[in-house]
């Protein structure tokens, strides 16, 4: 039997702190705002590296699939094949761009090399693009999570 707990976790940490960076208020300290950013990129890779390893675990244990990639697009594509995901491939194809950026500082960009902590809206464009694709990432997840586990997301 597969464990869900440590995606679900993650996916509900996720979502907490992404709904916190979608309400912080801009008079909040910079220091703060980009926390709450930073929090958010950290949790989103947390959370993609929990959800192709447990898919990979599913495509394994319940579809009885044998020969599964060890790498997360591969994963991706072959859990596509099998219809468990309800957007497209490419949706999660971005993802895994997303996580894989080389560069792991949030601080990019003119304002790091001068020694100054930017506001999260000024972080480079990779982090800027985890972000934007947060929001659409945890939809997608919970949408897994409910298809693998039969449970209804709370």
């Amino acid at each position: 039997m597969i464990d869900y707990d440590n995606f679900q976790k993650s996916l509900k940490r996720l979502e907490e702190q992404y709904k916190n960076y979608q309400a912080f208020d801009e008079s909040l300290p910079d220091v703060t705002q980009e926390a709450i950013a930073e929090s958010v990129v950290r949790r989103f890779k947390t959370c993609y590296d929990f959800s192709w390893k447990v898919l990979k675990r599913y495509l394994i244990e319940d579809l009885g699939l044998a020969d599964v990639p060890n790498s997360p697009k591969g994963i991706f594509r072959l859990a596509h094949e099998n219809n468990l995901f309800a957007s497209p491939l490419e949706d999660w194809l971005r993802y895994a761009d997303t996580r894989l950026f080389k560069n792991h500082s949030p601080l990019e960009g003119e304002s790091a090399r001068q020694g100054r902590s930017p506001q999260p809206r000024r972080w480079g464009d990779k982090q800027q693009a985890c972000l934007k694709l947060t929001g659409n990432f945890i939809d997608d997840a919970i949408d897994l999570y409910q298809t693998m586990s039969g449970e209804t997301w709370e």
